[in-house]
Order: structure tokens, then C-alpha cells, then sequence
């Protein structure tokens, strides 16, 4: 498969890309769990030289640093998979049952290397001006006991004070190979999960007049849920309010007791999002007025992602005077969540997505048991990495 960059550094490194990639997506390993996915990358860090290796942030997180000096820039990417069974024909599917990188981290994790691979390369040879963190972080896509995913504790080793700027890249498969998507402010949303206990009364199937039946109840709620985001909040902010369990009863002929609920809440803005969870709390007080009692409890994660417009800017110049041959599609991602927005709270920086859909072939969605990448994605995605820390040098 033809590739479709023309750079030396990158064609020298390749088949270590690939090769770093079957790895991780044949041994995926959890969300705080990824013991050995951590390890194989500081074998590949001490084997380059010349970084200092920060281990077991957060559980498993490595910040490696290289240079020295300003400016100090921040890579990332997150090593985690997800707990779906996968179902490819690849020769290296995952041999760890009912576990796969299904969200490409076993990319993002093998284009990080591979920028490391070069930067360390340029070390040696004098030409790397400034300090780069090879930020690998776990646990993106879950949370520990602490309601804590892995960004926060990466943050918290205070081995990021220093970074001045930040990038991430995220592979996309709604766009093709060659194609990168950008966007300026608010790109991917804010995240709130919910647990309601509604609890009636309850009764024989027979006789649901002597109880209160909070399965009835339950679906008088869902409909006031279902139509805060498009009643209570302006039709041009993004906002989505998605129900993903209930729960209720045992018995075909018993109403029960208690129903519960859980689902999320997701928007771009902080107004918006409080104006979502005032509406929720509204809703179940509104039910509880028919005679039940409600327990809500609200579990706030990630924040919106913020991209840096002048982070972007770099982006676009860098493609633009070294691989012209790239598309830049601008436009917000969706209302996914990512934790990378943690840091670019603190940070100023960018997430990019960078296609990795072969065009003509079959999509394959994130999170998607079928999931897989167009491996000629390794090499833009490594290029971009580089091409930023060398962009933030020239500008500083």
C-alpha cells in the first residue's frame, strides 16, 4: 500500500510503526489495567536513549521527556482499549478475549512512538531546539473508583506545569485517508452521567390501583427527559440527553418497587450544560409531585474540548508547506467526549482528527467490534506529531 508521504525520517521508520501497532492492537489491556502495553513502550524509550522516563503515573502513565529548554511541548496519546469482542479477520486480532482496541489507541500509541523515534534521532543530531513531553496516558475511555479517567492523574503529577503547548491526534474513520479535520473553540462535548432511583409503590399486576407503579411513573419522566434538548435549549447550541439503561421488576406479574435509570448529558457550552442538569433535577421533582420519591445523582467527567485557534493555525501551515497533497476539512467533531480536554484546560493546544478510512471500503465505527484503521494513517499521524513540535520551535 502506497504511502502516501514523501518523507525520508518516516519511510526509515515504517515497518517499526506498523509493527508497533499489531502489537498493541493484538495485547490490549483495559483502562488502568495496561501493565504491559506501558512496559513495551519504555523498552522502546530506553532502546531510542536519551529520555528521562517518568512510569506508573496514574496507574501506568509514562511522560517521557527529551531536550531541553523552552519551548516545552506536550504530545499525547492514550494506550487503553475497550471491553468489545472483537470480530475482524486480522491476523493480529486481539488475544485477549472480550478485549480490543476499538478506538485506535493502539494507533495513537504507535505514531507517538514513532515520533519519539525521530525527535530523539534529531537530538542526537543537534537539531531538536526546545523540551517535548511523550505524554502516554491511561485509561481514556474509563473511570477508576474516584469517578477519576486517566488525564486528571497525569495533570496531577505536576510533570505537565511546564508544557506550553499541547496536540493530540485521534484517528477518524469518517474521513478517508489524506484527510485531516480541524476546528476552532468548543469540538467535542461536555460530559454528565446520571443515575436516577425512582421508587413507588409497589403491587399484584392484577391490582396496580393499590400501589404506585413507578415503571408508569418512570415513563412519564422519560418524555420530560427526552424533551429538555429540544424545548429548553436554543436549536442552534448542541445539546443530546440519551438514556442508555432501565431497569425495573422480576416478575411478569409484579409491579415493583423501584425503577432505575441511567443515561448522559452532553453539550459544547458551560451555560448550556448547567441549563441541562437544572432541567433534569426540574423533571424529577416535577414526578415526584405524582406521589413517588427520586434519587438523582449526577457524576460530572469530562469537559468540553477546547482546540487552540492559534495551535490550529501551526497545523494548517505545516501541512500546507510540507504535504500539500493532505485535505483540511474544518468542522466541530461531534458530541463524543474525550479527556484530553483536561489538559487543554490547563494548556493551550489542539486535538486533530486524522482520517483513517480507506476510501471505497467499508466504514467501520468507533467503538465498532469491526474496527480497524488504514495503517498508511501511522505515517500522517506520526508526520503531523513531529511537524508540530518543529512548528512550535520555529515560532518560539
Amino acid at each position: 500500500m502506497e504511502n502516501l508521504l514523501s518523507n525520508e525520517e518516516i519511510k526509515e521508520i515504517e515497518e517499526d510503526l506498523i509493527s508497533w501497532y499489531k502489537h498493541f492492537h493484538q495485547n490490549p489491556e483495559l483502562s488502568f489495567q495496561e501493565k504491559n502495553t506501558s512496559e513495551y513502550v519504555i523498552d522502546q524509550l530506553e532502546d531510542f536513549g536519551d529520555f528521562t522516563i517518568h512510569k506508573n503515573i496514574g496507574g501506568y502513565g509514562i511522560v517521557a521527556e527529551l531536550g531541553k529548554g523552552t519551548p516545552v511541548v506536550g504530545l499525547r496519546a492514550d494506550m487503553d482499549a475497550l471491553p468489545i469482542k472483537e470480530q475482524t479477520d486480522l491476523p493480529f486480532a486481539s488475544v485477549n478475549d472480550g478485549v480490543m482496541h476499538a478506538c485506535g489507541h493502539d494507533a495513537h500509541t504507535a505514531m507517538l512512538l514513532g515520533a519519539a523515534r525521530i525527535l530523539s534521532i534529531k537530538y542526537k543530531e543537534n537539531r531538536l531546539k526546545g523540551t517535548v513531553k511523550f505524554i502516554f496516558q491511561p485509561a481514556e475511555e474509563d473511570t477508576d473508583e474516584y469517578g477519576l479517567t486517566g488525564a486528571p492523574y497525569m495533570l496531577q503529577s505536576g510533570l505537565l506545569d511546564d508544557v506550553q503547548s499541547a496536540f493530540a491526534l485521534h484517528v477518524c474513520p469518517w474521513r478517508s485517508i489524506g484527510e485531516i479535520q480541524l476546528n476552532d473553540g468548543p469540538s467535542m462535548a461536555n460530559i454528565d452521567n446520571f443515575y436516577i432511583e425512582l421508587s413507588g409503590v409497589g403491587s399484584h399486576g392484577a391490582y396496580p390501583h393499590q400501589g404506585k407503579d413507578p415503571i408508569w411513573l418512570m415513563n412519564q419522566l422519560l418524555s420530560l427527559i427526552y424533551s429538555v434538548p429540544g424545548r429548553q435549549v436554543d436549536p442552534l447550541d448542541p445539546a443530546v440527553i440519551s438514556v442508555g439503561q432501565i431497569h425495573a421488576g422480576q416478575a411478569t406479574n409484579v409491579i415493583p418497587d423501584v425503577v432505575t435509570m441511567r443515561g448522559s448529558i452532553r453539550s459544547y457550552s458551560k451555560s448550556v450544560q448547567q441549563s441541562l442538569l437544572d432541567e433534569l433535577e426540574r423533571s424529577c421533582r416535577s414526578i415526584e409531585a405524582l406521589g413517588c420519591d427520586i434519587k438523582l445523582i449526577i457524576e460530572h467527567g469530562e469537559p468540553a474540548l477546547h482546540n487552540d485557534p492559534d495551535t490550529n493555525r501551526k497545523i494548517e501551515q505545516f501541512v500546507q508547506e510540507n504535504y500539500p497533497q493532505l485535505s483540511i476539512v474544518k468542522k466541530a467533531y461531534g458530541l463524543g467526549s474525550e479527556d484530553f480536554s483536561h489538559i487543554l484546560e490547563k494548556v493551550p493546544g489542539a486535538m486533530v482528527m486524522v482520517g483513517c478510512h480507506e476510501e471505497g471500503q467499508q466504514e467501520r465505527h468507533l467503538h465498532g467490534s469491526d474496527f480497524q484503521v488504514d495503517e498508511r494513517v501511522l505515517s500522517i499521524g506520526t508526520s503531523l506529531l513531529v511537524g508540530f513540535v518543529e512548528k512550535n520551535a520555529d515560532q518560539s
